[in-house]
């Protein structure tokens, strides 16, 4: 049993050390080899909290410069990719007004620290947030524009699940079905959740078989959510199928509900409630309908095979 352990925790070390060597973290990140990081160039605008929320869904940080040479290899990537003036930073006063740090609380001292002529001037008394010009050199900024942003992941903090395929340590390999769950206690909308689960590189899970039901129940069952408060609806998560189009039950994947593999609504569900346009599983593994607004716990779904020729195809090249 030890020698099994041992040989374990020996594969790990070496799967985590060998995915470091790939210089790989996720697909939509670029490695720039100059700061030994991977970085992702956001488009769509957001505030700066909505960013940093981003950043952190995706397994990254929210990116600050930490020297000139970082300012000019990602100025460099920005200027060949997208034709932004500048974009949102992980620097912030928002904490105490004037001092300003990090997103991992250092002082700006003692990172990048090279402000526009007369910045920052907290202009109208509301500007608590930063961005990074196109000349390289930052501004302060009210957090309630939107901007793009930049994530980044330095290649030294990358952990690497190597039975799921993805940076995230969180999600737990089912050997039986061949895929990875993670079963989120924070309560969410059914919108919410399923950009969260893509942001993580999975799904809203999707009910395949009466296993998979049967897993998702036992998951369901041995989460601990005696200590979880706030209001949302108890008894049920959220999962990937819904009726939002108006042309019958669907699943995320576009198929419809009853050709899934897995179709057993709870007693008299769906009830066609108000609004009741998104799917959920009780706690006992049937299905029910639940009002798209609603916050409940969900389950994420990620598919090992799919993302992991993927995976398998960008280190080939």
């Amino acid at each position: 049993m030890c020698r099994m352990f041992l040989f374990v925790v020996i594969q790990l070390f070496v799967s985590l050390y060998a995915q470091r060597d790939k210089k790989f973290f996720r697909k939509d990140y670029k490695y720039i080899e100059e700061t030994d990081s991977f970085y992702k160039i956001h488009t769509i605008h957001k505030t700066w909290q909505d960013a940093k929320a981003a950043c952190e869904m995706e397994g990254a940080t929210f990116f600050y410069p930490e020297d000139e040479t970082e300012v000019n290899a990602v100025i460099d990537f920005l200027n060949k990719t997208q034709p932004f003036h500048w974009v949102y930073v992980g620097i912030s006063d928002l904490l105490v007004k004037g001092v300003f740090e990090t997103v991992d609380s250092i002082p700006i001292a003692d990172v990048y620290n090279k402000w526009d002529a007369g910045e920052p001037n907290d202009l109208g008394g509301n500007e608590d947030c930063v961005n990074l010009r196109i000349n390289g050199f930052l501004n302060d900024d009210k957090c309630d524009k939107k901007h793009p942003f930049i994530c980044k992941k330095k290649r030294s903090m990358l952990e690497w699940n190597q039975f799921c395929y993805i940076p995230n340590m969180d999600y737990s390999y089912n050997e039986n079905l061949g895929k990875c769950y993670k079963f989120h206690l924070k309560p969410r909308t059914w919108a919410d959740a399923y950009v969260i689960c893509n942001a993580e590189q999975s799904y809203l899970a999707v009910i395949d078989s009466p296993a998979e039901a049967d897993y998702l129940k036992e998951l369901t069952d041995k989460t601990s959510k005696d200590n979880i408060r706030g209001d949302y609806l108890r008894g049920a998560v959220l999962l990937g199928f819904h009726n939002r189009t108006g042309d019958g039950w669907k699943t995320i994947k576009g198929s419809p509900l009853e050709d899934s593999g897995y179709s057993k609504w709870g007693n008299q569900q769906p009830d066609g409630g108000v609004n009741e346009k998104c799917g959920s599983m009780f706690y006992n593994g049937r299905l029910n309908d639940i009002n798209c607004s609603t916050k409940a716990f969900f389950i994420c779904e990620h598919d090992v095979d799919i993302l992991g020729s993927i995976f398998d195809e960008r280190n080939a090249n």
